[in-house]
This record gives structure tokens, sequence and C-alpha cells, in this order.
């Protein structure tokens, strides 16, 4: 929402909002004149206000958005202005998938800034290069993550749409895998004749989503098969890969990279798809994707106290958490500490197993308590219950109920030379921080 409200706000609109804390960015907002509230009461929406945009987060009991319905104001959701603003630039890209999606629009955002195309940039990060989550460009170039969630994206039109993944995730809205891939099918079609769909060539039935599309498609993966692949894969000491790019069955050129793990191969292969549909060249494409270093929370070391690293990591669903515990074996360790923060109830239940498996990569797992999000009912579900499975499993596992007792556990317990995870969409990233302070 702030950087929506920054790209109007350059825009010459007048911008009120509400919030229920002050922030960095709410400040930021300000400076740039934006009126902003720190509560939720109707007196907020005046005579002046022309038109109401929410969040998801955003029910109809609340008291502004009540008030904008009795004044018969225009009410536009998030997704619904973002299609909007989108249509104003003539080359869009949304980037879609159940995990990737910021890391992948933080990747093609730095491509371009390389390549000098002055994108308008929307991610759901902070990205260093920009110093933010938003950037207001000068040209025909608009970028953003396309969320699926509450079926977002569907509001959004690019001209070149993305799909990295898609798995069974936000249970509290899908009714199950099938119900996300027809979500997910109908964002294909949203795609313009003219455009570009390009898509994990390793999506499971990958015709159901291809299929009658007039639209060009282009597929990139770990797949000979598939016109962007990657061979010849290696990693470094810190878990940063390198590979062949192969293009068409040919050898175009060779990829360094300064983030770690496979996934992040994956998702640099669908980046480098949208940058050669756009004419970037490959020279370009090399340089911005070796100083990419990561957006905010994606394996993002955070300091090093008493022997042992610490790194912080946005993975909320177990195949993230595999993803970054992967990563992380190549990474230089003793043992493998991931200090978990499940993100809703909805998601632990629905992912239980998946969850202790996944987990159980690591030495040592310590879990703090489910951080409930925009929930209310508990399903009966705790992190004890995750403990639980994962004791099942013989894994090393460990249960506090503040983060203060983490912490001391951790002191106590971490050697030199261990490798500490803090892990989650929550807040856990607060533990990680606390501790380099101590």
């Amino acid at each position: 929402m702030s950087g929506l409200a920054e790209v109007l706000l350059k825009a010459g609109f007048s911008i009120t909002g509400s919030d229920w804390h002050q922030s960095n960015l709410t400040q930021h907002l300000e400076h740039l004149g934006a009126i902003i509230h720190y509560d939720q009461k109707p007196e907020n929406i005046t005579d002046s206000t022309r038109a109401i945009v929410f969040t998801a987060a955003v029910k109809p009991e609340n008291p502004e958005y009540q008030e904008a319905v009795k004044r018969n104001l225009p009410i536009l959701s998030r997704a619904e202005l973002l299609g909007q603003i989108m249509e104003n630039y003539s080359i869009s890209i949304g980037i879609s998938g159940t995990h990737g999606k910021t890391t992948t629009t933080s990747m093609l955002s730095e491509i371009m800034l390389t390549a000098q195309l002055s994108p308008t940039i929307s991610v759901g990060g902070i990205l260093d290069c920009i110093h933010g989550n938003i950037h207001v460009g000068h040209s025909q170039y608009f970028i953003t993550e396309a969320c699926e969630y509450m079926n977002s994206f569907l509001s959004l039109y690019p001209k070149i749409g993305i799909i990295l993944n898609i798995c069974a995730d936000h249970l509290d809205f899908f009714e199950d895998l099938n119900d996300i891939r027809r979500s997910f099918q109908h964002y294909t079609r949203n795609i313009p004749e003219h455009g570009t769909l390009i898509i994990n060539g390793g999506i499971e039935n990958l015709s159901y989503f291809t299929k009658g599309l007039s639209c060009k498609v282009v597929t990139f993966g770990l797949l000979p098969s598939c016109q962007f692949y990657a061979a010849n894969i290696t990693y470094n000491d810190f878990a940063c890969g390198s590979y062949d790019l192969i293009i068409n069955h040919n050898k175009a050129a060779s990829i360094t990279l300064s983030v770690p793990g496979e996934h992040n191969i994956l998702n640099s292969l669908a980046a480098v798809a949208a940058a050669y549909e756009m004419q970037i060249p490959l020279s370009q494409i090399q340089s911005g994707l070796s100083n990419f270093q990561n957006a905010n929370r994606r394996f993002e070391k955070k300091g090093e106290t008493h022997g042992f690293t610490i790194v912080d990591d946005y993975a909320h669903h177990p195949d993230e958490i595999r993803a970054t515990l992967t990563a992380a074996e190549n990474y230089p360790h003793h043992k493998l500490w991931c200090i978990f923060q499940p993100h809703t109830y909805t998601r632990t239940k629905a992912l239980l197993k998946e969850f202790a498996q996944t987990l159980s990569l690591a030495d040592h797992v310590v879990l703090a308590d489910i951080y409930s999000a925009r929930e209310t009912d508990t399903l009966g579900i705790s992190s004890e219950t995750l403990l639980n499975e994962l004791k099942k499993l013989g894994t090393s596992c460990y249960y506090f109920n503040s983060f203060e007792k983490i912490e001391d556990f951790l002191f106590t317990h971490c050697e030199n030379g261990d490798l500490l995870i803090t892990m989650g969409a929550g807040d856990i990233v607060k533990v990680g921080e606390s501790m380099l302070k101590k």
C-alpha cells in the first residue's frame, strides 16, 4: 500500500491513509505530503475523500470502510488500484508464484536498473538498490509482484506475466491445490495477445496453463527441454550458484549469482527470460544478477556473535523452508539451528506434517509461538503440536513461549561455528537482532 501511495503522490494525487503504528514507511509518505492517521475511525473519511483503497487485511466491519460505503464512495482493492496503475505503462511485468516473487522481482529490477531502463518498481520487500519497496521511474516499464492471495493478481493484465511455481498455500482462502491451479490458469488468460507468459517448465501438467493461449509462451527451469535452462551448476563456499545459461539449446552466457541456493538459480532464470524478452543485452543481465545481493529477509546475514553466524529468512511455507535449509547446507557452519516462527494457524494445521519433514533438515529446531497475523481462531493448533510432530521424526527440537527465553537458550547451547537462521514471515527477526545487540 505504501508503494502505491508513493506512486500516486508523485503523480500529483492527494493521499490520506491510516495505520496502527508509525514506521519508516509512514514517515516517508508523510514527508512526501501524505496525511496519515494512526487509528481507524469514520472521521478519517472526509468530504474531500474521492475514493478508498483497501488491503485484503481490511474487513467490511472496518469503521473507515463502513463510512466509505455510507458515503457511496468508489471502493477499490489494492490489487484493483495496482491494475489500474499498470495500465498506464506500455510494458508491465507481473511476477507471480507461490514462492520467490519478491526475490525474482528484485533480481529483474536490478537488471533493468543496470540497463538504465528507469522502471517503476513495486516490490514486497526492502530492496537496497532502491532504498525501499518502491521506485518511481521515468519510462514505460512497470514491474511488480502479482500475489495470488484472495485472487488479487486477477486484477492485473501484465504484458509479461511470470509464473515461478504453484504449490498449496493460503488454504484459508483456496480450497485446495486444484483451486490454486485454476486461479493461476485464469491469471495466464489476463496476458494480452501481444504479451508473453514466462512459466516454470517443471510445473506439473504444464499444458493446463498454456493450452489455447493467444500470447507467446516461454519456459525456464532445470529441465533441458526448457527454453531457458541452467547447465553445469556449481556452488562457491557460500552456496552461491554459477551456471551455463542455455537458450534454445545453445550456450548463451555464464551466470554467476551472489545469493545462495538452487531456488535462486530458478528465480534468476525467470528474471533472465523476462530481461531477454525485453531485449536487454546479456552482458547487462550478467552484471545485474552478479550485483544482486538479495532483498531484506531473504537469507540475509545479520551478523556474528559469540562465534556463531546469524542469518534471517522470510521462509514460512514447507517448500521455502526446504529451499533455505538446503542452501544453508552449502554455507560454512558446524551445526545448523533453525529458529522457526509458524505463520498462521490455518497454514500450520493444513501443512503440519510437511512443516515437520522440512524443518527436520536442520540439526536443531527451536520453535516460537505461532504468528497469528490476521487470524483469531487457533483451530486447536499450537507450536507444541508441531513440536510433537518433529519429535516423532527424532528431530532435536525445543519450544519456548517468549523470544527472551529463546535467546537465553541459544546463548547457552550454540557453539563456535554454528549457523543460526531465524525463519518466518512474522517478527522472529527480532530474536537475531536482539542477540546481536546483547
